[in-house]
C-alpha cells in the first residue's frame, strides 16, 4: 500500500533523489521514511514509517512507542521492539531494533497505520520498570507523564493486571507514588 505522505527509499524514489529532496528542503525524515515538509507530523504517520522494518510478529516499545505516541519528539537511535507471537523469534531481526524476546498481550498493544505499538498505559509502565532497573529512562518517563497526565495511575494498573515481569513491584509502587502525587496537586 502506497502512502501518499511518506517516502522511503527504493520505492518511488531512490536514497539520492530523496536525500537531495531532503538538502533542498522539500522533505524531512521521519522515523525509517521521510515526509513533505509541509505535513503534520502525525502518530499515523510515524507509525507508518517504520513499516518496512518491522514484521507483524513484532510491536515497538518504550521510547519507540513514546515517540510514535507523539510524548517524545525525536526518534531514538534504535527503535525497541518486542514480539507478539507466542512463538520465539529465531533468526536476528534488525540492528537499527532493540529486540526483547518477551510476549506482549494483544490488550497492550494498539494498531497504528498496520503496526503494532503498545499503548501509552503500557509503554510508561515498561519505562518505569526499566528505570527501576537502573536504565536511565528518566526523560521519557517525565514526557509521558507531561503528554498524558493521569497516566500513571492507568500504567500501574495495567502492570499489576499483567503477567509477571522483571521489576514489576518497584514500578507499580512508583507509579502509585506517581498517581497519588497528580490527585494531591
Amino acid at each position: 500500500m502506497g502512502w501518499p505522505f511518506l517516502y522511503f527509499a527504493g520505492e518511488r524514489l531512490s536514497t539520492a533523489e530523496l536525500s537531495a529532496a531532503r538538502l533542498d528542503g522539500d522533505l524531512v525524515e521521519v522515523g525509517e521514511a521521510y515526509m513533505p515538509t509541509d505535513a503534520v507530523e502525525t502518530r499515523e504517520l510515524r507509525a507508518g514509517s517504520m513499516r518496512p522494518t518491522l514484521s507483524a510478529a513484532l510491536a515497538l516499545t518504550r521510547r519507540s512507542a513514546a515517540w510514535v505516541h507523539g510524548a517524545l519528539a525525536e526518534p531514538p537511535v534504535r527503535h525497541d521492539v518486542q514480539r507478539l507471537s507466542v512463538r520465539r523469534i529465531h533468526s536476528v531481526v534488525d540492528t537499527r531494533l532493540a529486540y526483547r524476546d518477551v510476549a506482549l498481550r494483544r490488550e497492550d498493544v494498539t494498531m497504528i497505520s498496520g503496526v503494532a505499538v503498545t499503548t501509552p498505559a503500557r509503554t510508561l509502565g515498561d519505562l518505569v520498570r526499566d528505570q527501576c532497573g537502573g536504565a536511565d529512562t528518566a526523560a521519557a518517563i517525565a514526557a509521558l507523564l507531561r503528554w498524558s497526565p493521569g497516566l500513571a495511575s492507568a500504567a500501574a494498573q495495567v502492570l499489576a493486571d499483567g503477567p509477571p515481569l522483571h521489576h514489576k513491584r518497584a514500578a507499580v509502587a512508583v507509579l502509585r507514588a506517581c498517581a497519588q502525587e497528580d490527585v494531591t496537586r
